[in-house]
């Protein structure tokens, strides 16, 4: 039994006790307040230094071993915020678990290699993800590789993600009476409406692959009254930033017209954190591909076509990162529900997160030992056209 093996096992029924805390305890984001300090307990214990309510984000921390000789930084990403109403049902409670365990089982062989080990705590993934904050102040400066891996119901690669940026349009008009006296009214909702309808109008002139997707949040309190104000919030997605860029203009273009059509006036705002594109490394991909084989696993897919975001798009952009998928249900069963949520208590879903952490520990692992492994991944990281 090589070393890793050992301590994965060593660590199993710490790490199990740690995903059943969470999912016993689900907290939606920037929220975590039980889960986060599960998470710090246990890295402290095993010898990491803490760095609580990190950039000033309550729920945040930056865990750091260092081993005190030179060597690559290798980090993990662990989320841990939950679903209303479903709790745990996108499986954050054993993603978070597999990243702090990887985290801890290349701590425990540092210290004979070199290097250092960083698990970021990231909450909020599921709405305003706190990724995007630690990107944009610099968290990922001096960090070689992040890796995270996310339950799903079979193992497949790291693939893409879609750009994604919520908008928001708050239109204000004039109230008045909608029967004695509508003339005298500037209804905000018909600039919501007449959005949508200039939205899907263009829709005939975007590419297959973006997404444009809204409600409206406000649109008046009674028919009788015509409403000053209404509120329409998208997200608008797109497999590049270049083209999300491009395409939320023309977006913001269509809410200007309708609210210029509508007499109202119009204020724009983020009404959460934009996500980029997932660019994944395809050199550290196919190392942790190998290194999951040699676990036992013998069926990888292929990464899926992706409709979805994710804040570790903001990360690979930044720094070489990849985010593949493990398998915890053994069939087809679709995220963000029940069936999902209570799947991550298994055996089978246990099995599997001590293949994927002892996977991830050594591609950390070989990276910190092999210098040339990781100057193909910066050469690979510097090339690419994001």
């Amino acid at each position: 039994m090589n070393s890793i093996d050992k301590i994965v096992k060593d660590l199993e029924k710490e790490l199990k006790d740690l995903s059943k805390y969470i999912y016993d305890n689900p907290e939606l984001g920037y929220e975590e307040y039980k889960s986060s300090k599960a998470h710090i307990d246990i890295l402290k214990k095993h010898g990491f230094d803490v760095e609580e309510n990190y950039l000033d984000i309550d729920t945040a921390f930056k865990a750091t071993y260092d081993s005190g000789k030179e060597g690559s930084t290798i980090s993990y990403l662990a989320e841990y915020d939950a679903l209303p109403g479903i709790g745990h049902g996108c499986g954050h409670n054993i993603l978070g678990t597999t990243s702090t365990g990887a985290g801890i089982t290349l701590s425990k062989i540092i210290d004979d290699i070199g290097g250092k080990v960083v698990v970021f705590g990231t909450p909020a993934e599921e709405t305003s993800g706190a990724k995007v904050i630690m990107v944009e102040k610099g968290s990922f400066d001096d960090i070689d590789v992040a890796m995270i891996a996310h339950p799903g119901d079979k193992y497949e690669k790291s693939g893409k993600s879609l750009a994604m940026e919520a908008i928001q349009f708050k239109y204000t008009g004039r109230t008045a009476h909608a029967a004695a006296s509508p003339h005298e009214g500037i209804n905000a909702l018909d600039a919501a409406i007449n959005t949508f309808n200039n939205i899907n109008a263009f829709r005939e002139h975007i590419l297959p692959s973006a997404r444009i997707h809204g409600i409206i949040k406000e649109g008046g309190q009674a028919a009788n009254i015509v409403p000053d104000l209404a509120i329409a919030q998208f997200y608008v997605r797109a497999t590049t930033k270049t083209y999300l860029t491009e395409l939320v203009e023309k977006v913001k273009n269509c809410a200007k017209g309708a609210s210029l059509a509508a007499g109202t006036e119009i204020e724009i705002s983020n009404y959460e954190a934009s996500y980029d594109n997932m660019v994944t490394n395809n050199v550290l991909s196919d190392l942790y591909t190998k290194n999951l084989k040699d676990t036992g696993v013998e069926e990888i897919h292929e990464p899926r076509e992706s409709f979805g975001s994710i804040d570790a798009g903001n990360v690979s952009q930044v720094c070489p990162a990849i985010h593949p998928t493990f398998d915890i249900t053994g069939r087809e069963v679709p995220g963000h529900t029940r069936e999902f949520r209570d799947a991550t208590l298994t055996d089978y879903a246990h099995e599997n997160m001590k293949k994927t952490i002892k996977a991830l520990a050594t591609t950390g692992k070989e990276i910190i030992e092999n210098k040339d492994i990781l100057e193909k991944i910066k050469e690979e990281f510097n090339n690419t056209n994001k």
